[in-house]
């Protein structure tokens, strides 16, 4: 009998371990399909307003609603819109913002932009990097919270024109669809899938030191580094350089995750077959342990309490 009572429990250990590698892999390979698809030719690069960003909102809409996420509740649908303003045209531009609530009503908002610059000399610039793999990634992680409720209500923002100067991360905290009291982090990616020595950067622990402590993992191939956000770096300080730059206008904390520029940054090379497919499994493992670090607290308002009076002055 002691022989069979041992027996069983290794049997569900191996079953129950198997479930969750076949859960990872399932989770690693619609990851890396949704990079791929993004960055095809057929999405023309993505630029905001045009047919190629039109299609893939449409693909994005497609996979918000086969995760089984919903649009926040103050907006029609999932689409935000807003003005783009350039120097020779007024265009519209479209956020897609979807939430998961949580057992408090503190918010953390999950971004990645999904426009690129479209179409140049003929050539389509799909931006694998920058940023269909901040998406993979945030999709990704939309769909580990479906399955497993967070503490904190969980806004995903899909941000448009980001290239055209962060102006859909602005036209959402400008026109927020909830009180900017409530959001107490943001949590953005930008470029997470090609670096060759295996190094991730998070930037915002310059200005919010308390946050230091949540940026551990289980995930040994990543080296999770802090830095480019000291003001004294000039160009090097990317506090402000992608959508994270309009939550920190209004002292919103932000972490932002991405690499240093690579070969393929901004050119049509930056391409789904020249990704580190490894790295960027591993990088989005990395970012989602740390959500789930911060996510384990039940009062984030008293992790920024400081922060959060100078924001009401």
């Amino acid at each position: 009998m002691k022989k069979l009572f041992l027996i069983i429990p290794i049997a569900l250990q191996l079953s129950c371990g198997s479930v969750k590698q076949t859960n990872n892999v399932n989770a690693d390979t619609q990851l890396l399909k949704d990079v791929e698809t993004l960055s095809s030719d057929t999405y023309e690069g993505r630029k905001s307003g045009t047919k190629g960003g039109e299609m893939a909102r449409n693909y994005l809409i497609g996979r918000l609603k086969e995760i089984g996420i919903q649009p926040y509740p103050s907006l029609k649908g999932y689409e935000q819109n807003f003005e783009i303003r350039s120097k020779n045209n007024l265009t519209s531009g479209k956020n897609l913002i979807a939430y998961i609530p949580g057992k408090s009503e503190n918010v953390i908002v999950i971004s990645a932009h999904y426009d690129h610059i479209g179409v140049i000399n003929n050539e389509v610039y799909n931006g694998a990097d920058d940023n269909a793999s901040g998406v993979g990634a945030l999709l990704k992680f939309a769909a580990h919270f479906a399955k497993n409720k967070p503490n904190n209500t969980l806004i995903f923002a899909l941000f448009d024109a980001e290239e055209m100067g962060l102006q859909g991360a602005k036209a959402f905290v400008a026109n927020p669809p909830l009180s900017l009291d409530k959001i107490k982090l943001n949590i953005n990616m930008d470029m997470i899938s090609h670096n060759d020595k295996g190094e991730l950067y998070v930037a915002g622990t310059y200005k919010y030191p308390e946050l230091k402590k949540y940026l551990f993992t289980t995930v040994k191939d990543v080296k999770l580094l802090t830095g480019h956000d000291d003001p004294k770096l000039g160009h090097d300080d990317w506090t402000n350089q992608s959508d994270q730059g309009a939550f920190n206008a209004k002292n919103i904390p932000f972490l932002y995750f991405g690499v240093e520029d690579h070969k393929d940054y901004h050119k049509a090379t930056d391409e789904f077959q020249n990704i580190n497919k490894s790295f960027y499994i591993n990088a989005s493992n990395v970012i989602l342990d740390v959500i789930n670090n911060i996510d384990k607290e039940k009062d984030l308002q008293s992790i920024f309490k400081a922060k959060v009076q100078m924001h009401k002055q």
